[in-house]
């Protein structure tokens, strides 16, 4: 585009607009930059591949190793290889084009999003393209286990009234405090010790620590020093047990400033232990320059949890919860072990990252006090995107 050109589209549009259109179309959109933090040197702890058998069962299989490209995955895309394109945009040079007030770590010009083709069709397809990543001719990631091979796998549907169908593709991944295979039979009890995968405290690069009075929106100097966003603090009551996740390594695209998955989770542990220290927990921590913490959490800024944030399907009377006094019921969940308990709608966190960047995002479910009575959280559709004006959120699909 000519120089007079994207000057005008940079001052006409609005970063809302950009954002609208790309989810829109998924092509490009024009959005100024926003974030230019300083770096945060962090890593994840130690990692062990998962591993785990081919399908089991009506619209499940069990966990695989992650496929995909694996420790020489790399962001080196271009428009030769399918990656992203170049930005359509001046450069600076002889003629003076470029943006003088661009720096390191700032989106220049169009915010323009990967183009993405589902890939995950095949029953033994890895976990991470079960969540939208590493497709042929596009960019590719790493992902690394932790916990029971029994405990990662996928799913296609859940529920007699098909309630959670994949947001991206043809599958969606599963993590759970107890082995997945139980999880879509009505007979079975979900309620397994994992074995010895019971950290006691989150693991690095999770931390149970506040940042303070003020979240690291308020204050971005606070990147790194804890939990930017002041929810997880408040929800751990008990020993981490049967911890399960999955961690992306990711470099961010130059074009883009946000990425945003789906996620829906569940939890055996009502209506018996709602608002007990049996409180299992949904982690998704990012490790990034513009944010160090958990990002899914609600408007309240409750953690995705047991006794807390967006727990919508309650199939079930606690007397310790006031949303149900003999009114609760959520066929959703019926025809799983989940029937007579409870969980969420699918919902979407978006977070701001640099572009340029790497990221690393673990996603992670656990129990609290104890092994039994497990709990899981359906993860797909991961995508970048334009929305890097904003601090992480979580709301309702649709």
């Amino acid at each position: 585009m000519a120089l007079v050109g994207w000057l005008v589209t940079r001052i006409e549009t609005t970063r809302a607009a950009a954002s609208v259109l790309a989810r829109a179309t998924g092509t490009r959109c024009t959005a100024t930059l926003l974030l230019a933090l300083p770096a945060v040197a962090c890593g994840p702890g130690e990692r062990t591949p998962g591993t785990g058998d081919d399908g089991i069962g009506s619209g499940f299989s069990a966990g695989d190793d992650g496929g995909g490209a694996g420790d020489d995955a790399s962001d080196d895309s271009s428009p030769d290889d399918g990656g992203s394109p170049l930005l359509d945009m001046p450069t600076s040079g002889g003629d003076g084009g470029g943006d003088p007030g661009c720096g390191e770590g700032q989106l220049c010009g169009e915010c323009e999003i990967p183009p993405h083709l589902p890939c995950d069709a095949a029953a033994d397809t890895p976990l991470i393209r079960a969540l939208g990543l590493n497709c042929p001719d596009e960019p590719q990631y790493q992902l690394e286990t932790t916990g029971s091979a029994q405990a990662l796998g996928k799913r296609s549907s859940f529920g007699n009234l098909g309630a959670f169908p994949p947001q991206e593709g043809s599958q969606y991944l599963v993590l759970g405090s107890g082995p997945v295979a139980n999880l879509g039979n009505v007979n079975s009890n979900c309620d397994v010790d994992l074995g010895a995968f019971d950290p006691q405290t989150l693991p690095a690069p999770l931390v149970g620590a506040d940042v303070g009075a003020e979240t690291c929106t308020e204050n971005p100097e606070l990147i790194g020093s804890g939990d930017c966003s002041n929810t997880v603090a408040a929800q751990l009551s008990g020993t981490v047990q049967d911890y399960t996740s999955i961690t992306i390594t990711a470099n961010v695209p130059d074009t883009v400033n946000s990425f945003s998955y789906d996620l829906a989770f569940f939890s055996i542990e009502y209506p018996i232990y709602y608002q007990s220290i049996y409180n299992d927990m949904y982690i998704g921590w990012l490790e990034s320059e513009a944010w160090t913490g958990n990002i899914s959490f609600d408007e309240a800024g409750q953690p995705i949890s047991l006794n807390a944030g967006f727990l919508d399907y309650r199939d079930a009377n606690a007397v310790t919860d006031p949303q149900c006094t003999g009114q609760c019921s959520a066929p959703e969940l019926h025809g799983t072990c989940m029937q007579g308990h409870a969980g969420t709608k699918w919902l979407t966190t978006t977070a701001a990252v640099v572009p340029g960047e790497e990221i690393t995002l673990e996603l992670a479910i656990f129990d609290q006090s104890d092994s039994r009575l497990d709990s899981y959280v359906f993860l797909d559709n991961f995508r970048w995107g334009c929305e890097g004006d904003q601090p992480p959120q979580t709301e309702p699909v649709g």
